[in-house]
């Protein structure tokens, strides 16, 4: 099984600038729908590809998905991205286009803080 090589901290760091410019707004080419988040995002491993050639299971960000939420289709959706617990999915269902960005980038500032943290103790030889 092939894994996702790319840097963690890179991915995310792309993606809040993806999202920060714009990269969910409606699409020219499907205005009727709503863009998925990481699934309509270059970092996800199978986009423009709709034959998912990438099982999710290799992608880094299968890393903040719940265990038990790990077998679902598309499993990214069931990322936390609030302290509450609430998903990506749980916000398609209840929240606005605005919600869901504002608690993605939020969640994206978070964990690019928390990794480059955990980086710069490595560095130091902190545990």
């Amino acid at each position: 099984m092939a894994t996702d090589n790319r840097d963690i901290l890179e991915v995310l760091q792309f993606e809040l600038k993806f999202l920060e410019d714009g990269g969910y707004g409606r699409s020219p080419r499907t205005p009727w729908r709503a863009p998925a988040v990481f699934e309509d995002s270059p970092t996800c491993l199978n986009f423009s590809n709709s034959g998912r050639p990438h099982p999710c299971d290799e992608c880094l960000l299968m890393r903040f998905v719940p265990k038990e939420q790990r077998g679902k289709e598309i499993p990214c959706r069931q990322i936390p991205l609030k302290a509450s617990g609430e998903t990506i999915d749980d916000l398609y269902r209840s929240g606005t286009q605005n919600e869901m960005e504002q608690a993605l980038a939020e969640w994206l500032r978070t964990q690019i803080q928390r990794i480059q943290q955990e980086r710069q103790r490595a560095a130091q030889g902190v545990a």
